[in-house]
């Protein structure tokens, strides 16, 4: 079988938090004099058993609690984005969660800061930061946090929209996706993970996002799935994590055959890697076993990532154009 890691690529939906792996969280907590609510690493690890969105997010934020100063946030992306130098990941574009830091007191320049020192050290990486909107919180405070990033957005790329969907319309986003816009930032929304269709429509007709994030169960719908294929919209899908929260009873359940079937553009990304089984390449290797996916379609996915990126032409084109071993 190819070897995925060898395949020129683009990780598109990732969360930095979503990196931390635990032996991190414990070095961090003890940096920070931040006292855990579990006693191991091993004890940490055997609370991964998510049953949904909203019991892995417990978890998520409750490691995320450690993350203090310039320093945590510049190492947490460092080790990201060297992980992404051994997989073959030639382009990043990083969610953060700004609000997930501001509610806890730390100053957002500090988690920015911190986010580009890392970018600057691991040049072999072309990467950039999408600021993201808690959806489960006020318009109000995505519509501060934006005001709060404006001057540092030389180093943002993006908004997009995170956290608890279910209940949580992407509509209600609008103002604050269409300042964003007028800023000059690209767009990009979670929906269809565990939303409805309806979610996708909206983030498409309410937010005017570039791409989707998830966007699963777009395929209960015929005719959003004919508008994705002929406007060729990305979907940045991440299959051990769909495993993992439950959105798919296991991996040989997942939609992924179906959406390539469709002809839809699916990239494939691994979103929160340290809580969900893998980082982008084991994401590859998992489907391309499961559903003996030819060496093709996997350059194809690959290929996918580069194209659905926000890469300048020039830049997208000369890492499509690069040999693979």
């Amino acid at each position: 079988m190819l070897d995925c890691s060898a395949l020129p690529k683009a990780e598109l939906h990732v969360h930095i938090e979503g990196t931390f792996e635990p032996e991190m969280v414990f070095e961090f907590a003890r940096r920070n004099e931040i006292a855990l609510p579990y006693g191991s690493v091993a004890e940490l690890r055997d609370r991964y058993r998510f049953t949904d969105l909203g019991s892995f997010l417990e978890v998520y934020y409750a490691n995320m609690a450690v993350l203090r100063t310039e320093r945590d946030f510049r190492e947490l992306a460092t080790a990201y984005l060297r992980r992404c130098v051994a997989q073959g990941v030639r382009r990043a574009e990083i969610f953060f969660d700004p609000q997930a830091h501001t509610s806890r007191g730390v100053p957002l320049r500090t988690v920015v800061d911190g986010l580009v020192q890392a970018l600057e050290a691991v040049p072999e990486v072309s990467a950039e930061l999408i600021l993201c909107f808690l959806r489960d919180q006020p318009v109000a405070a995505a519509e501060q946090t934006l005001r709060l990033a404006e001057p540092m957005l030389d180093r943002i790329i993006g908004v997009g929209l995170d956290s608890a969907e279910v209940g949580h319309p992407p509509q209600e986003f609008a103002p604050v996706f269409e300042r964003a816009r007028a800023l000059g930032l690209r767009t990009v929304a979670h929906a269809g993970e565990e939303g409805p269709p309806s979610y996708v429509r909206e983030a498409l007709d309410s937010l005017g996002v570039e791409r989707i994030d998830h966007g699963i169960r777009a395929l209960e719908d015929a005719g959003l799935v004919a508008r994705l294929r002929a406007d060729r919209t990305p979907l940045t899908v991440c299959p051990l994590s769909n495993v993992r929260l439950g959105c798919v009873p296991d991996l040989a359940a997942h939609p992924l055959p179906r959406m390539l079937d469709e002809g839809l553009m699916v990239t494939l990304n691994s979103d929160d890697p340290a809580y969900f089984g893998g980082y982008v390449a084991e994401n590859f290797t998992a489907v391309g076993a499961a559903f003996d996916l030819t060496e093709t379609q996997l350059r194809e996915l690959a290929a996918n990532s580069l194209r659905a990126s926000f890469l300048e032409e020039s830049a997208r084109a000369e890492l499509l154009a690069e040999p693979i071993p």
